[in-house]
């Protein structure tokens, strides 16, 4: 065999190309298919697990309030006399961890059960004669003399009024003369531990009253209120303010006069929910609230006031300590004028030092402000801030 014959025998070596098909690449597909296929049956399995007796809690529970959709105008921009600011930490806590909720009263060594059979008094007011006159949230109107500590019952909420029980007496107001209390019920259905569903329910089956301490005849003065709560008698005493926390808003009741009877807004559409008004040295009104509608930003209040069906949800599924606990803290505190103009504010964004503001009383240069939720009071100088 010649040397070209040789050489054509020998042919050069080819490179072999692995492809997928070829070798182990078909046992590392399967493989991977068969773990992504594990993975999504497993997610779906878990998703299926969890969404079944969660739209069966749905289908099944009774939710314990019934929301009506209620429409709010766009809440007033936080600019000028309302630009946040933080006044409201400067204050001093007082008797720290010492009280329980002293919205306008101490009350201590209570829980939420023990409420309805201890009573939980809320509004409080000096007399004439040195006596305290006191609503208590489930027991009535009272006269309390500290000096000789006696309590004398004035009405008993197991009154009817007009055919209707007391539910939830809130605050009062008193002439100078102590002839006239006027109170807040703040609704027929709903106590006062029970006031977020009241709230969120959006209610109106609250009251402004009248009780005459002479005569002891009760008159409603306006009815179909959403949760009435604090009150004050102007100076020429002609008027009463009475808050709508649900409706963010103040209205406005003369007593005497020759507008008595009559009722309109004093001030709409506030950049809180307005709890207990107090009267201010400058001639206006101390206003306390414990959540506020953020403009800019979201609130979740007026987002669900809407929409009635996912507030039903929410209490199918969770309590109230658990809802409020979703609730941003943001305190704020509100001088208004005479006529219900925006005067100054005090704030303390995430409540970090006054937390639950619920009332706010003027002495002797300082303001005292009280909660319905912190165990303390607290003081602040007005020089400063």
């Amino acid at each position: 065999m010649s040397e070209a014959d040789g050489l054509r025998q020998r042919r050069p070596l080819r490179p072999q190309v692995v492809t997928d098909d070829d070798g182990q690449a078909p046992e590392a597909k399967d493989g991977s298919s068969f773990s992504g296929r594990v993975f999504r049956v497993t997610f779906l399995m878990l998703a299926v697990s969890l969404t079944v007796p969660l739209l069966g809690a749905m289908m099944l529970l009774e939710s314990p309030i019934d929301p009506q959709p209620l429409s709010f105008k766009e809440p007033p921009l936080l600019l000028g006399v309302l630009h946040p600011n933080t006044k409201l930490r400067q204050a001093e806590r007082l008797f720290e961890n010492q009280l329980i909720g002293p919205e306008s009263i101490a009350h201590i060594g209570e829980t939420r059960d023990d409420e309805p059979v201890c009573g939980r008094p809320l509004g409080i007011r000096a007399g004439p004669n040195g006596t305290l006159f006191v609503a208590d949230a489930y027991k009535g109107l009272f006269e309390v003399n500290p000096w000789k500590r006696e309590v004398k019952l004035l009405l008993s909420s197991e009154t009817p009024i007009e055919g209707k029980k007391m539910s939830f007496v809130n605050d009062l107001t008193v002439t100078q003369d102590g002839r006239k209390i006027y109170f807040t019920d703040s609704s027929s259905k709903w106590q006062r531990r029970d006031y977020l569903l009241l709230v969120m329910e959006g209610t109106d089956d609250g009251r402004l009253l009248e009780y005459d301490t002479v005569t002891r005849e009760v008159k409603v003065l306006l009815d179909q209120l959403r949760f009435p709560n604090g009150v004050q008698l102007s100076p020429a005493e002609d008027f009463v303010l009475v808050a709508e926390t649900t409706m963010a808003r103040i209205r406005r009741v003369y007593v005497s006069g020759l507008m008595k009877g009559g009722a309109d807004l004093f001030v709409e559409n506030m950049p809180g929910f307005p709890d207990n008004i107090r009267p201010s040295s400058f001639g206006g009104y101390w206003v306390g609230m414990s959540t506020i509608r953020p403009n800019p930003g979201f609130s979740m209040l007026d987002f669900l006031s809407e929409r009635p069906w996912i507030k039903r949800m929410i209490f199918k599924l969770f309590s109230q300590e658990t809802v409020m606990k979703f609730v941003p803290r943001y305190s704020l505190v509100l001088e208004l004028s005479d006529s219900g103009a925006f005067r100054r504010s005090l704030h303390d964004p995430d409540g970090l030092v006054a937390a639950y503001v619920s009332e706010v009383h003027e002495h002797d240069g300082h303001l005292y402000v009280g909660s319905f939720r912190s165990p303390f009071l607290c003081r602040l100088s007005l020089q400063a801030v």
